[in-house]
């Protein structure tokens, strides 16, 4: 009875209804929109895969290229660690728990005795454990004798959260987990990125989601989360687009300023959207709900496993060197452009000029106590 009353409650809510509704509605547009190119466009949006020996990370200067994948303990992060340690990467597993990071390398290693793995546990949704986690990193690399440089960073980590809760610096932990995380990241990783003598990547794992964002905001409550703190009840799907909406808005600033800066030309950035994946991401929803949902993706033929699904992931961490900001959907090499509303010069700035401010804070903070602790495990 609890759990019918449980799973009633869940479905009268609004935001309930966006995620049945808007989300179907721009998961299905994304692909007639990927049909439709592919039949009338004019201009090639197919990125071949190249393998590592042709490849932008080969050099004998880099013996073996370094591959970051966050949120690597399972679903698609665990998929795209495996399908990058069989191309010849030395993978490195991110991820909240030792326990859940100790059976994906397990796993891994049962499928490819010769995958070179490393783990580190880490929390992307505090400061402090991502700055830990470059020291950490810098480390393994100097003790291993390898070259002090990353070559491939999948930001690939992400919740669903359903309840409010905040992180110990304070902001949402969707927010944190999905998007500041990510940004902050890839900005403590940069000299590793930029300090590589073949060419290197960062690729964002964002949502067809970020498709029902129509409002133009990007400043610091809005990142932080308190802008959606005025709803009486979670907009935890409102929320989830927006982090996927600000992926991609960082992806190609991040882009724009790479073409600017003659250190980091080496440097692409480019976004991929796995699509409808069975993943573990929808564990706080009710198990029943979350069934349907499944059932119905499938009847429409749109859910993918992640063994299929991690396709789009790969296809941009092994295009050509020179495809830089490019939102890649489908699998099979394919892109699409992403909403309007991502290529929003004016508030991509506003966004990266917001985030670059709260990473400073967080930098004088962490240097200042360092006292944040780790979360709970995923």
């Amino acid at each position: 009875m609890e759990v019918v009353k449980s799973v009633v409650s869940f479905m009268c809510n609004s935001e309930f209804w966006r995620m049945a509704v808007l989300w179907s509605f721009s998961l299905i547009f994304s692909y007639l929109k990927l049909f439709y190119e592919s039949l009338f466009s004019q201009e090639s949006k197919f990125q071949p895969r190249c393998s590592l020996k042709d490849s932008i990370f080969s050099t004998a200067l880099v013996a073996r290229p370094v591959c970051i994948v966050t949120g690597a303990t399972s679903g698609l992060g665990a998929a795209a660690a495996h399908a990058l340690s069989n191309e010849g990467f030395y993978v490195v597993l991110v991820g909240r728990s030792s326990e859940l990071l100790s059976k994906a390398i397990s796993e891994i290693k049962s499928r490819n005795h010769d995958a070179c793995l490393k783990a580190f546990e880490v929390n992307l949704s505090s400061f402090v454990s991502i700055l830990e986690f470059k020291h950490s990193l810098q480390q393994w690399l100097q003790d291993s004798n390898m070259h002090s440089s990353v070559q491939l960073l999948i930001n690939n980590a992400g919740i669903l959260a359903t309840s409010r809760r905040f992180t110990c610096e304070g902001y949402d932990e969707m927010l944190a987990t999905n998007y500041i995380g990510a940004f902050c990241l890839t900005k403590v990783l940069l000299p590793l990125l930029e300090s590589s003598p073949v060419p290197c990547r960062v690729v964002n794992v964002t949502s067809f989601t970020h498709r029902n964002v129509s409002f133009r905001q990007a400043d610091r409550e809005t990142i932080s989360g308190k802008f959606f703190m005025k709803s009486k009840d979670y907009p935890y799907a409102r929320i989830y687009e927006y982090t996927k909406l600000c992926i991609l808005l960082f992806s190609y600033e991040l882009h724009r300023k790479v073409g600017l800066m003659k250190k980091s030309q080496h440097l692409s950035i480019v976004a991929a959207d796995p699509g409808a994946v069975q993943t573990n991401i929808m564990r706080e929803i009710p198990s029943p709900v979350s069934t349907m949902a499944f059932a119905a993706m499938k009847l429409l033929g749109v859910l993918q496993s992640s063994k299929t699904g991690v396709s789009a992931i790969v296809d941009a961490a092994l295009a050509p060197p020179d495809v830089s900001g490019v939102y890649f959907f489908g699998g099979k090499g394919r892109s699409l452009n992403s909403s309007a509303l991502s290529y929003d010069a004016k508030l991509a700035k506003d966004l990266w000029d917001a985030s670059c401010n709260l990473f400073e804070e967080e930098q004088v903070a962490a240097q200042r106590d360092g006292n944040c602790a780790v979360g709970n495990d995923e």
